[in-house]
């Protein structure tokens, strides 16, 4: 699918580009990957470090901001496949600095879309967050918008054009948006007390990998307009503490502003169009542009009412599988 292609990554040094670049050139022989972010010194930083592990001359490094529309033609040019990871992503920096985030998550997605259908890329694949789900800050209100511009350009794109599609997940763990790194930093320094929020709260636990791997699933079966959800297990954040740090004292100091108790992924008002299959549920459009579009083979439609939460998971990891899970971080 992906051999002989060229493939761009926005906000490619991230986490997500890291272990993309990785696993892409691990499992595919594309002709060139293209990492395009604003940071030079992230760039410069990567490069250095995959010198030696990967065949560099099929990886370029693209200076631009998704901001910088006419910058998005340049780059696009000759591109097949779009993964869109470019965002501002911390909750607290999203609320202080609104309009930013508004530029990049919004604005931002808009220039990739215009930019991918003007320049016919094949497929572009947005990378989204249960925040988007119900959301209750600013970050989690623009991606919404971000993953309802993606579905929605599926109406621009014609029967033989762009093919947009949304993958949902939460906190990588082990990313630099999640626990561990804080927690991980503490306890080498020789701390005993790890703060946790609310000792009810509940997360999912998806791994980088397993992120990369539904992205490579979205580009290769997508026909417009879904929206991919792992099936992957939850875990309570004391239990987490306790896995990282058995005998550890937790602190308890309150949930802060903006947070949830549990991470949604399916709303009960998304039953309709969601379709369970053995790893994933996909969330299909119910737009009139998408109903001669047939569901992908292999699922069944959820229950009435279903909704899919890290709160009501049938999939467990205690503090003895964390543990274990942690050892692959």
């Amino acid at each position: 699918m992906l051999n002989d292609k060229v493939i761009l990554i926005t906000g490619g040094t991230g986490s997500f580009g890291k272990k993309f670049l990785e696993m892409i050139f691990a499992k595919y022989t594309p002709k060139k990957v293209i990492i395009y972010s604003r940071d030079e010194y992230k760039q410069s930083v990567m490069q250095t470090e995959y010198k030696s592990k990967l065949d560099m001359r099929r990886v370029r490094f693209f200076i631009g901001d998704v901001r910088d529309k006419d910058r998005l033609y340049r780059a696009l040019d000759g591109v097949d496949y779009v993964i869109h990871a470019a965002a501002m992503k911390q909750v607290p920096t999203c609320e202080y600095n609104p309009m930013e985030a508004i530029k990049t998550n919004i604005h931002g997605a808009q220039n990739v879309i215009e930019a991918a259908l003007d320049r016919g890329v094949k497929k572009v694949v947005a990378l989204s967050t249960d925040k988007a789900v119900n959301p209750i800050n600013l970050y989690g209100g623009t991606k919404l918008v971000s993953d309802k511009l993606f579905i929605a350009a599926n109406a621009y794109s014609g029967e033989k054009g762009t093919v947009f599609s949304v993958v949902r997940y939460g906190n990588v763990a082990g990313s630099r948006g999640s626990v561990i790194p804080i927690w991980k930093r503490i306890i080498e320094e020789g701390g005993t007390t790890l703060g946790v929020t609310d000792l009810r709260m509940t997360r999912f636990w998806i791994t980088l990998e397993q992120g990369v791997e539904l992205v490579f699933k979205a580009l290769e079966e997508s026909r417009g307009g879904e929206t991919y959800i792992s099936k992957i297990p939850s875990f309570h954040i004391g239990d987490l503490a306790k896995a990282m740090l058995p005998g550890c004292t937790i602190d308890e100091f309150g949930i802060r502003e903006g947070e949830k108790l549990h991470e949604v992924m399916v709303t009960k008002d998304d039953f309709r169009t969601t379709y369970e299959y053995d790893k994933h549920y996909i969330i299909y459009p119910n737009y009139s542009w998408a109903k001669d579009k047939a569901i992908l083979p292999g699922g069944k439609l959820v229950a009435d009412g279903f909704e899919y939460n890290s709160g009501n998971n049938v999939e467990w990891l205690g503090v003895e599988e964390l543990k274990e899970a942690l050892k692959h971080i």
